[in-house]
């Protein structure tokens, strides 16, 4: 399959060609990778079974392993779930558009291949001017995991997405980095009190303030979890580097001495350390250290962590030693992907 890569150029003619072209591939079963404000999304048409298959066989990914359908309105989700609790509602008027996925009872008009075989199905309608625009010339859900092969870390930018799926989708939508860096918020609003399946950018800080009572399922800082997924990322391998990864925590000058001493055990091996810009050039000896940026943003470190990861696979380093972060609010979505990408492996000394 040979795929063609369209950068939209604000030019009304040429945008509406764009839009038709990626319209006619999409109702036409095709695949349209296209940028969110959270990562890149391989897309198809969320009411066409085959087109579901398409994606998983595109990205390798696991068929159990549900799919979030994309809208543009708020409207359309009248017909793709039985009903909208009233704390979903609180949170559409909040945080929509915006990173924030929400399960609820499914319609019958999802197919099974989009929701894994369950009875739920997870929604969002995403912020970005680029993606809101094609959603609403499409006027479809569009089911949309990350544009990556799976299990590897989440493409932020074009080239990422080219690297992984050129060849396997009929077009690429390039769209510059993404903003956010991260995949979505999943909240799980069929069960009362809510509970948050996947942290993300909307934070449990951010959510409590619409419902007191939500809480958040405590497998997100566990790689090893097990549960049949009701949202993407809690079950297998995500977003993993090639080279050997290893998270530290603690307080910051052990966690440091902790990184050093493995990034002198280890001398004889290409190390890349995920530092922070406050801790980065406190370690010696190796052959690449990553600024993620401040702890004092953590957006700009989730904006950056996912790129630093494919950096280091570009690098071909062996090891990968990463900095944790404190577990609360963005903190705690950024420590989910980092345990994932390091299949759980974490050293802590307090």
């Amino acid at each position: 399959m040979k795929t063609e890569i369209i950068k939209f150029k604000g030019n009304e003619i040429e945008d509406k060609k764009y839009l038709d072209k990626i319209k006619k591939t999409f109702e036409q079963g095709g695949l349209v990778v296209f940028p969110t404000e959270t990562v890149y999304g391989l897309g198809g048409n969320g009411l066409d079974k085959e087109a579901a298959k398409k994606i998983y066989a595109a990205k390798g990914r696991p068929s159990d392993n549900p799919l979030i359908l994309h809208i543009a309105e708020n409207s359309q989700l009248d017909n793709l779930v039985e009903d909208i609790p009233e704390v979903a509602k609180k949170c559409m008027d909040k945080f929509w558009p915006g990173p924030l996925t929400m399960i609820f009872k499914r319609s019958k008009l999802i197919p099974d291949e989009v929701t894994g075989g369950l009875d739920t199905v997870a929604v969002r309608e995403p912020s970005h001017n680029l993606a809101n625009k094609i959603l609403k010339a499409v006027n479809l859900p569009i089911a949309a995991p990350s544009a990556n092969i799976s299990g590897r870390p989440s493409p932020t930018k074009t080239e990422h997405v080219i690297e992984d799926l050129d060849g396997r989708v009929d077009i690429i939508v390039d769209g510059g980095k993404s903003v956010v860096g991260i995949e979505s918020t999943v909240l799980d609003v069929t069960v009362n009190p809510p509970i948050i399946l996947r942290p993300g950018k909307i934070t449990l800080e951010d959510l409590q303030k619409i419902d007191s009572d939500i809480t958040i399922d405590q497998g997100t800082i566990d790689a090893t979890n097990k549960q049949v997924p009701k949202s993407p990322g809690q079950k297998y391998k995500h977003y993993a580097p090639r080279a050997e990864a290893i998270c530290f925590g603690g307080g910051i000058e052990k966690m440091i001495l902790e990184i050093q001493k493995n990034i002198d055990k280890n001398n004889e091996k290409k190390v890349a350390v995920l530092a922070s810009t406050e801790t980065m050039d406190k370690y010696t000896g190796a052959d690449l250290v990553i600024n993620l940026g401040s702890r004092d943003n953590l957006e700009e470190v989730a904006s950056n962590l996912f790129d630093a990861l494919r950096h280091c696979d570009e690098e071909g380093v062996d090891m990968i030693f990463a900095e944790g972060f404190e577990p609360m609010g963005l903190g705690l979505s950024i420590m989910n992907r980092l345990l994932k990408a390091c299949s759980g492996r974490i050293i802590m000394r307090i």
